[in-house]
């Protein structure tokens, strides 16, 4: 998989550049179709160019289906899959907190987040998905239900969100947990600065009624490396504490400490069964369709 991402990635607009389009619905479009026509060229993916109504045989699945017109021409088994297999409901949650508006140099979390949600949208409204979108600071801010119609309210509500208030995870989540009615895939994107456990409990809302979430944990790579090397104050973006720090004295303990919540959360999703990605700002767009289309090929085979 490593492999299929860095081969498809490479040839993609940097979100750099990206951002300078302004544009959320000409971004979106802009990535998914370039991401589109690398699957019809990536055979490795194991799927064919109209993914969205086939995918690869499994043992157990039922020969009738077997596209056999297909099989002629790759010589590889392949299943039938009609609209009611594939439709199915795909919601954002995005976390539109004060602190996601933070930023060294190429683009913000939030611009970052902006520009995934909308990417996420699209795609999965060209898979004949019903998509919708929440995003949340303290508590709910807007919130577009899941349809097949609603694709354009979803990119003028990202178009126009700004972050600026402080950001709690618990009770949003849990407001919003109670939106889905209907099993759903849900990807969350937030820099997740809470305790794990806080992080964790906000999770379990979303997991009720069989929802698969996908987290995409987006952080500045300053946030990663802390490269810093004047002293200097540094402003807590959500309480506005501001603390002096000399980086050459607290690099060290820093990164132990970002790495430590990092590697928490990994561990723990995965025990809960969350699908965990960790996403820097500069980390290419399709990267993060590749997740959600080979996270969509795995739960498709255990239901």
């Amino acid at each position: 998989m490593a492999t299929a991402i860095q081969e498809t990635g490479n040839r993609f607009l940097d979100p750099v550049v990206l951002a300078r389009i302004s544009n959320l619905e000409l971004i979106a479009r802009t990535v998914v179709e370039g991401f589109i026509g690398g699957l019809h060229h990536a055979p490795y993916l194991g799927m064919s160019t109209d993914f969205a109504e086939h995918r690869s045989y499994q043992p157990g699945d039922d020969i009738r289906r077997i596209d056999w017109r297909l099989y002629a021409r790759t010589d590889r088994f392949f299943i039938k899959q009609f609209e009611a297999d594939t439709n199915t409901n795909f919601s954002v949650l995005l976390d539109v907190s004060r602190s996601m508006d933070f930023k060294v140099d190429g683009v913000s979390k939030f611009d970052y987040a902006r520009m995934l949600g909308a990417c996420l949208s699209y795609f999965c409204q060209k898979q004949r998905d019903r998509v919708g979108l929440v995003t949340f600071d303290n508590k709910v801010v807007d919130r577009v239900p899941p349809s097949a119609k609603h694709l354009e309210e979803i990119l003028y509500t990202l178009d126009r969100a700004k972050p600026g208030r402080p950001g709690e995870l618990g009770p949003p989540i849990r407001r919003a947990s109670e939106f889905f009615k209907r099993k759903s895939i849900l990807a969350l994107i937030s820099d997740f600065y809470e305790e794990p456990d806080q992080i964790m409990d906000a999770l379990k809302y979303l997991g009720q009624r069989g929802n698969d979430v996908i987290v995409f944990h987006v952080l500045d790579p300053a946030e990663l490396d802390f490269p810093f090397k004047e002293a200097m104050s540094f402003e807590d973006a959500e309480t506005e504490e501001v603390m002096p720090v000399i980086p050459d004295q607290a690099r060290a303990q820093y990164q132990e400490l970002i790495q430590a919540h990092i590697a928490t959360l990994t561990k723990r999703m995965s025990d809960m069964r969350v699908d965990y990605q960790l996403v820097s700002t500069s980390t290419p767009l399709d990267f993060a369709l590749f997740k959600v289309l080979s996270y969509r090929e795995m739960i498709s085979r255990v239901r």
